[in-house]
């Protein structure tokens, strides 16, 4: 079905909650397994159709936050969601107490009961009016971000159209653009570190309430991090900054000797090249037909997987007015629907969006007849491997987009990958630092994020750029303010993506048949099962982040563009 005509019904808190108190009382009333599997069935297949029109409205209205009837509906379902919540707990409490739970075990894994164990700890009814508060302080900075006007040489842009400017050949016109989006953000600081501060203390009021110390052990838990923990990531970090800060700092030296400058600072930050970064070549119609032709070329699966989201509207990638600026995939079970949103600006970065959240819908489209609903998903580090992979399997396909600007294009690719290692790791110490201490007050958080900058991004010039350089960078970031901890996640899914890439680059059809491995799990793992049994590189070792760390540097030398 197409995307436009998918009808939206908002579900009347009322009769859904009576739905599923129902729906329990008949999984507690089970005398056999055989009526236990039929009564978890009956709240599975109800429990899509309500996820399904939680979807639809948010997506609607993320299209157009200033869409009165969707925005109406979202902050209906934020309000009855946590409602909702106290519910489907009372649920999946009655399925781990379950005298048939070995039966479910046996038919859909162990993991799943784990996964809802987990989920568990994340919930109690008195904490359902902080986490109302808390999805209306996440939908307040989404929307202070989509209704953002910039002034730019007579035009009125959004932040994502502010881009391209960043990479504009005259160094005079990036710095007006990076000081026009700084003065933007100065104009509301004062509401970004308002929202932010509070996010802050209803979270942390939320963890107490749930027995928690912090809320960085309730954030990992909502994340279902199901096979490491804090001390495994903070080393993961350290080895971060050991392997890959490194390889960033000399290619940022490299960048700047190659545009001319002393050092690299927040006016060219984003142009890496004298003559140009690599820019995708031709309409967003042209761009999309060679994106068909891609996924045709790669694979039956990927071509039966993009013909069906162009056929049914599930892209929304042109930037429009008063539309979210972020980039996401989400999905519509009722449908069995992947959507994929983002927001195209003329960069490189639109051929990196499309092929990352493809990537999500990939794996999403594949698992779409996985039962229960539950299993459909993985965690968010698994996921984001799924997406991070898909950006290299892309690679071969590339001189489509970008003609003789290609082997810049991989440069640029690996060089900003590389750098996500250690932009992840200062976001991922940022918030546990953060979180460990919420009384911080705003310029306390600020002072941080210097801090934590020089030490994983020591190249980095603010060039007395105020947004910048009062360490307010961390702003603009929609994970820090609506998913906290998730960042670390692109590190963990890089270093497994980037040994998809080294195997592709020696034999792509054994490395794609690995990958369809991989997804083919869904939810089925933790990330640690998933990287053993498919014998990938686990990141939490340390010799596995100098392998792939080497790797990284091994091709630059013999394939990048040095100079």
């Amino acid at each position: 079905m197409k995307f436009s005509q998918m009808e939206y019904k908002r579900p009347n808190f009322e009769e859904t909650n009576a739905k599923y108190k129902e729906l329990l009382k008949n999984i507690k009333a089970a005398k056999t397994a055989e009526e236990c599997f039929t009564a978890y069935n009956a709240f599975n297949d109800y429990n899509i159709v309500v996820q399904s029109m939680f979807n639809l409205a948010n997506i609607r209205k993320s299209l157009n936050t200033k869409d009165e009837f969707y925005a109406a509906e979202h902050e209906y379902i934020e309000e009855i969601g946590p409602e909702l919540e106290k519910a489907t707990q009372e649920i999946s409490k009655a399925l781990l107490e379950s005298p048939f739970r070995k039966e479910m075990e046996d038919a859909w894994g162990k993991l799943m009961f784990t996964n809802l164990e987990m989920e568990q700890k994340t919930f109690s009814p008195e904490v359902i009016e902080d986490l109302q508060e808390e999805n209306k302080l996440s939908t307040e900075w989404a929307d202070l971000m989509a209704s953002a006007v910039i002034e730019f040489e007579g035009k009125q842009l959004n932040l994502s159209k502010m881009g391209p400017y960043f990479q504009n050949l005259d160094r005079e016109v990036r710095k007006k653009a990076v000081n026009t989006c700084s003065d933007w953000f100065m104009a509301h600081s004062e509401q970004l570190d308002s929202i932010f501060d509070a996010l802050v203390k209803v979270r942390t009021r939320i963890a107490k309430k749930l027995g928690y110390e912090s809320f960085t052990e309730l954030g990992y838990h909502r994340l279902q991090r199901n096979s490491y923990d804090q001390n495994m990531v903070a080393k993961l970090r350290e080895g971060i900054l050991k392997y890959f800060v490194p390889i960033t700092t000399r290619l940022k030296a490299e960048q700047a000797k190659r545009i001319g400058v002393p050092s690299i600072t927040i006016v060219d930050s984003g142009f890496s090249y004298p003559d140009g970064n690599p820019t995708p070549k031709g309409t967003p119609d042209e761009i999309f037909e060679h994106g068909k032709k891609m996924y045709a070329e790669l694979s039956p699966e990927t071509s039966k997987f993009f013909n069906f989201m162009v056929d049914n509207e599930l892209f929304d990638v042109l930037t429009k007015p008063n539309k979210e600026v972020i980039a996401y995939m989400d999905y519509i079970p009722m449908h069995k629907s992947p959507f994929i949103f983002a927001n195209f600006n003329g960069t490189s970065e639109d051929i990196d969006l499309l092929t990352h959240e493809a990537g999500h819908g990939y794996a999403t489209y594949m698992a779409k007849d996985i039962y229960p609903y539950k299993l459909l998903f993985g965690p968010e580090d698994v996921a984001e491997i799924h997406a991070m992979a898909m950006e290299f399997f892309a690679w071969p396909w590339m001189e489509g987009f970008f003609g003789e600007d290609t082997k810049k294009y991989y440069h640029n690719h690996i060089s900003t990958i590389v750098g996500l290692f250690s932009y992840g790791a200062l976001a991922d110490e940022f918030q546990h630092l953060i979180y460990a201490k919420p009384e911080m007050t705003a310029s306390d958080r600020n002072e941080l994020w210097l801090s934590l900058s020089a030490k994983y991004r020591p190249w980095l010039d603010t060039a007395d750029i105020p947004f910048w350089a009062e360490g307010r960078g961390w702003q603009e970031n929609d994970h820090i303010y609506q998913c906290p901890f998730y960042y670390i996640d692109y590190c963990l899914a890089g270093v497994v993506a980037l040994s998809f890439w080294a195997l592709s680059q020696r034999d792509f059809k054994t490395a794609w048949a690995k990958y369809n491995q991989l997804v083919g799990f869904a939810g089925t793992k933790t990330f640690m099962d998933l990287v053993e049994a498919c014998d990938l590189p686990n990141p939490f070792e340390p010799d596995n982040l100098k392998l792939v760390a080497d790797m990284v540097l091994e091709w630059i030398e013999g394939n990048g563009i040095l100079q």
